[in-house]
């Protein structure tokens, strides 16, 4: 991680994703604005975040009033591709038909190689992300292991073959019991032989459509996380800075996106472009 840390113990600024890489256990950033907090040295110390009441779009810099899809303003939301439905669901991407919002940027993002991973969260799921966005993408979700098992050429023959797994298995987090730490381990590699034996013929079907090659399989280890957490709570209660402006307690842990405080979670990510101040 090359960002510069904050040795200050007050900040303001808009916040923005917390940076995190893998170690032991991942180390995370705070930022807000310029500002960087190293959030692993403030476990088991008082922690205050509180909204000034400002949002400022992420991508244009403008004052909103509500933001949209993490950090936009409405305007943006409904003109930039990362924006669109596709993102979400990339089986839906409608470059092909001439309607894509930024044809430049779908290039850059959409059509390059994407991995179909499996996950254990709160339990087995499959996801798709970049493969540059390895591993981040599974320290985001606060997964404990992951397993890269298929490549593909496209982010829309991504989206194909996640719809296919999920006949087998869910593409979705539970939350609330990923923040109590209490996910039991699980065999990867097996679940991955399970699934592809299940899934055969789909993904031959996959492949007839768009070519043998652009649907390939990866032997690769699967992979273990671990996470800066003093205590996990028993019971998750989420703090939300729409209704209560400020957030205070001893912070217990970060997994994923989340603050673990020992007054409540809070996730952080749901708050971009929200301008705090900070004290820990």
């Amino acid at each position: 991680m090359t960002e510069s840390i904050e040795a200050a113990t007050v900040l303001q600024g808009c916040l923005s994703k917390m940076a995190v890489e893998a170690g032991d256990p991942a180390r995370y950033v705070l930022r807000a604005g310029e500002a960087r907090i190293d959030l692993n040295a403030c476990l088991g110390k008082p922690f205050r975040l509180e909204w000034t009441g400002a949002i400022a779009c992420t991508h244009c810099g403008r004052a909103t009033r509500k933001s949209f899809a993490q950090g936009h303003c409405y305007p943006c939301f409904k003109r930039l591709a990362q924006c669109d439905t596709c993102i979400m669901k990339p089986e839906l991407c409608h470059f092909f038909e001439g309607t894509c919002r930024e044809p430049d940027w779908a290039e850059r993002h959409c059509f390059q190689p994407h991995v179909v991973y499996l996950a254990n969260a709160s339990g087995l799921k499959v996801g798709i992300t970049r493969a540059s966005q390895m591993p981040t993408r599974w320290l985001d979700q606060g997964a404990v292991q992951a397993l890269p098992i298929l490549e593909v050429d496209t982010r829309q023959q991504s989206g194909f073959v996640e719809v296919l797994f999920k006949e087998q298995v869910s593409d979705r987090t539970n939350w609330r019991a990923m923040l109590k730490g209490t996910t039991e381990r699980l065999d990867l590699a097996t679940e991955r032989d399970r699934l592809m034996a299940r899934l055969e013929s789909g993904l031959d079907n996959l492949r007839e459509r768009f070519g043998a090659d652009a649907i390939r399989c990866l032997d690769e280890a699967p992979l273990s996380f671990n996470y800066p957490v003093l205590a996990f709570p028993t019971k998750v209660v989420s703090h939300n800075l729409d209704k209560n402006p400020s957030v205070a307690g001893t912070l217990l842990g970060i997994k994923g996106q989340y603050l673990i405080l020992d007054s409540g979670v809070i996730n952080l990510r749901k708050f971009t472009g929200y301008e705090v101040k900070v004290a820990a």
